[in-house]
């Protein structure tokens, strides 16, 4: 029913006790949902709610990136992250800054949670305090996710592919200084750390599937042992 919650959880066993929970909390006409992708966008449309609420843990370290996502299809829409895990506040300011709403934590007292919920629930705009501090904190105010490009993709999946930096600019035929750019940009929009984390949002996102990674870059090359280590073989042999 148009104008009502939309409810994002993976959580589905518990959906029917969410729903009856957030319309107790004075949520209206709640929907609990497990969708998400092109299914997710296609219920929005129909539901066409006044407020959405994802888990934060729903996309694990990507969710901001995706509810900021989310944000520009449907820019009219409230949005708020909620929490019932310790989620880092480093990376749940994020959903702030790529444009929703509110944030709420279980972890940071139950008062406190429920204070965020009251004020969702009555159209308000509420941020958790960890979240306003790590935000204020900082010298530089971050920076929002940027857009993942065609381009973006075509890194992503080389890097995760085991190439180096200079080899995915021979690839792509660019400079070496663009493809660092390129992974700056990658590593900011989806709150990544290194390759490995990177490897695994590749996952989540369908960005790379199993059966497309090829491990074998051209100058990619079996060393054979060092003769000491061959000799100490031989002599235990």
């Amino acid at each position: 029913m148009a104008g009502g919650t939309l409810l994002i959880s993976r959580a589905t066993k518990n959906h029917s006790h969410f729903k009856t929970k957030l319309e107790a909390l004075g949520f209206y006409d709640v929907t609990v949902t497990a969708l998400d992708k092109d299914a997710l966008k296609s219920l929005i449309r129909e539901l066409k709610p006044k407020l959405i609420l994802v888990s934060a843990s729903f996309y694990y370290c990507c969710t901001p990136f995706l509810m900021g996502e989310l944000h520009k299809k449907f820019p009219k829409i409230k949005m708020a992250a909620v929490s019932l895990s310790d989620y880092p506040a480093d990376l749940a300011m994020y959903f702030i800054l790529n444009g929703v709403n509110s944030y709420v934590n279980y972890f940071e007292g139950v008062e406190q949670f429920y204070k965020g919920l009251d004020e969702i629930a009555n159209g308000r705009e509420y941020i958790s305090p960890d979240v306003i501090k790590r935000i204020k904190l900082r010298r530089d105010y971050p920076e929002p996710a940027g857009q993942i490009s065609e381009r973006h993709k075509q890194v992503i999946k080389l890097i995760c592919c085991g190439f180096k930096d200079h080899e995915i600019a021979n690839i792509l035929a660019v400079s070496r200084n663009t493809i660092v750019n390129h992974k700056a940009n990658i590593f900011t929009s989806l709150n990544v750390r290194s390759n490995a984390e990177l490897f695994r949002t590749a996952q989540i996102l369908n960005i790379v599937r199993l059966n497309e990674l090829d491990f074998y870059p051209k100058e990619f090359m079996l060393k054979p042992l060092p003769k000491k280590q061959i000799l100490k073989r031989r002599v235990k042999k």
